[in-house]
C-alpha cells in the first residue's frame, strides 16, 4: 500500500503516512492500490524555509481598497434578477422624517419561474451598497391568473430615505427610469 503526501507544491509518494514533516501544509490520502513499477528514479528533494526579506517585515502592508461595482438589481426570490421594469410612486412626509415606495409589477418575470426556482419572499433591492427589503409585497390576480405584483417600502427615517435614493438612482440610470414630479 502507498501514501501520497502533498507539501505545498511537492508530491512524493512513501510507504507509510507516519514520516510527516512538521511544518508546512501537509495533505496526506492513502490509496489502496498497489504502487505499479515506474522508471522515475529521483531522489528525495528537501528545500529550506522562505524567510521573509528585512525589508518587508519591518513595512507594514496597508489593506487595499476594493470597490465592488453591482448591477443594481430587484428580486423576489434571492438570486433571480426581475426583468420586469416597475412603476414606482414616492410618497414622504412634509417634514421629511419618514416616507413610503410602492412598487407596481405588470406581468413580472418571477410569475415565469417561481415554481422552478423557489417562494417570493419579499421584495430585495441590490446595489453596490448592499441589499434593501422589504416583505410587504402583494400579488395581484384576474381571473384566478397571476396579472402583477405591488411592493411597499417604508421609510422610518431620513437616513433610510437617502439611503433608498440612492439605490433609486443607481436602478433608474441602469434601466432609464426617469422622475416625474407630480404636478
Amino acid at each position: 500500500m502507498a501514501c501520497v503526501r502533498s507539501i505545498g507544491s511537492l508530491t512524493s509518494v512513501t510507504h507509510s503516512p507516519r514520516n510527516v514533516p512538521r511544518s508546512g501544509i501537509v495533505l496526506s490520502s492513502c490509496s489502496v492500490l498497489p504502487i505499479k513499477s515506474s522508471s522515475f528514479t529521483g531522489s528525495p528533494v528537501s528545500l529550506p524555509r522562505a524567510q521573509p526579506s528585512s525589508r518587508t517585515a519591518l513595512r507594514p502592508r496597508k489593506p487595499a481598497s476594493i470597490t465592488m461595482m453591482v448591477k443594481p438589481t430587484l428580486q423576489f426570490i434571492q438570486g433571480t434578477d426581475e426583468m420586469t421594469i416597475p412603476d414606482v410612486k414616492l410618497t414622504r412626509s412634509r417634514d421629511g422624517s419618514n416616507g413610503m415606495a410602492l412598487f407596481s409589477f405588470d406581468q413580472p418575470s418571477v410569475f415565469d419561474s417561481s415554481g422552478e426556482v423557489g417562494e417570493i419572499t419579499g421584495l430585495y433591492m441590490i446595489d453596490e451598497e448592499g441589499v434593501i427589503q422589504s416583505t410587504d409585497v402583494n400579488a395581484r390576480f384576474v381571473n384566478g391568473k397571476p396579472e402583477g405584483i405591488v411592493a411597499k417600502h417604508i421609510m422610518r427615517s431620513p437616513k433610510e430615505w437617502d439611503r433608498f435614493m440612492r439605490f433609486m438612482e443607481r436602478y433608474s440610470d441602469q434601466n432609464g427610469l426617469q422622475f416625474v414630479k407630480k404636478q
